[in-house]
């Protein structure tokens, strides 16, 4: 895993990038989208390969959650891990999907509760409107 680092991108330049997106495939679109903002929000911007391997110890902390957490994850089988001798290493690709993963969940959820609240503000109205 290595990180990027380099001098601050002008603004004008960042632009420039994010204009090339709009003749690209999708899948290459949003990987320059994802890049631009990054840049514009000075962002660490990472590269891995993805059968690099993580402790558990390396991997809660990119998950920003406990150790215990992490473990309780591994032992329901939600993050794949494999041994190596005694101790347990994970794949970046499977902290990634977990990672993408647990993201989407969470905007379902909250999308969920978006339109949940706008139906019970819909029968508020309506029930209003009744009396």
């Amino acid at each position: 895993m290595e990180t990027l680092t380099s001098l601050p991108i002008p603004d004008d330049q960042v632009d420039c990038l994010e204009s090339l997106a709009d003749d690209l495939p999708v899948e290459s679109k949003e990987l320059l989208h994802a890049l631009v903002a990054c840049l514009r929000n000075d962002d660490d911007i990472v590269a891995f390969d993805p059968s690099d391997t993580l402790s558990p110890n390396a991997a809660a902390k990119r998950l920003g959650m406990s150790r215990t957490h992490l473990y309780k994850l591994l032992d329901d089988g939600e993050i794949p891990s494999h041994r190596v001798g005694r101790d347990r290493r994970i794949f970046m690709r499977d902290l990634m999907n977990f990672q993408i993963a647990r993201h989407e969940s969470r905007r379902r959820l909250a999308a969920d509760f978006a339109h949940r609240d706008a139906v019970d503000a819909r029968a508020a109205e309506e029930l209003a409107e009744l009396l």
